[in-house]
């Protein structure tokens, strides 16, 4: 009954803390949203973590998330391999990605890739988004559960996580299926965690 109670009052603490980002969120124009994420794009591409990757499978950016157009193309010009993923049912595919052309809208509005390869690679670096995290990387998703899915069968791909500062909160609520990001980027900070 205790971890029902725990479940039902993380679920409300999730809700409240999703509509007050996104409310956030909606406080920045255009212009700010893509000067921040420039920086974060810079500190991403700095990261061993980064240049040290072949493969990356990043999200594209939707409604004022971190921006990842400049952190694909740095793949891109760096010979790395580049994936993005695509809604199928209560799964996440990751299709490989070559040219922006080759996305529009998908699931919820998010662009994803029309059609293509899809790949399955077990190395590399995964780039997420997030609704809102703690300096510990815990992290609050948009509530489908796509990346802990996905992580949880691809335990050995490193996990970085993209966030505006304004995103990070003392604490937010976890679970036990959550599969956190060892690497935290903001446009001020970097945060790194071994926690599983």
């Amino acid at each position: 009954m205790e971890v029902l109670r725990t479940l039902v009052k993380n679920m409300e603490t999730k809700k409240a803390i999703r509509k007050k980002i996104f409310a956030l969120r909606k406080t920045f124009t255009d212009q700010q949203i893509e000067e921040m994420s420039c920086s974060v794009a810079a500190n991403v591409c700095a990261l061993p973590a980064f240049k040290n990757a072949g493969r990356i499978l990043i999200y594209a950016d939707y409604n004022h998330e971190v921006m990842t157009k400049a952190i694909i193309k740095a793949a891109w010009e760096a010979n790395k391999e580049v994936a993005v993923p695509k809604v199928d049912g209560t799964d996440m595919i990751f299709y490989r990605l070559t040219d922006f052309s080759q996305l529009s809208s998908g699931y919820c509005g998010i662009p994803e890739p029309k059609k293509g390869e899809t790949v399955c690679w077990e190395k590399g670096l995964i780039i997420m988004p997030g609704v809102a995290f703690d300096k510990k990387n815990h992290r609050v998703g948009y509530g489908g559960g796509f990346y802990d899915r996905y992580l949880e069968k691809h335990r050995e791909l490193e996990r970085l996580a993209l966030a505006f500062s304004f995103q990070i909160l003392d604490e937010v609520p976890t679970e036990p299926t959550d599969i956190f990001p060892t690497i935290l980027v903001t446009e001020k900070e970097i945060y790194y965690s071994n926690e599983e």
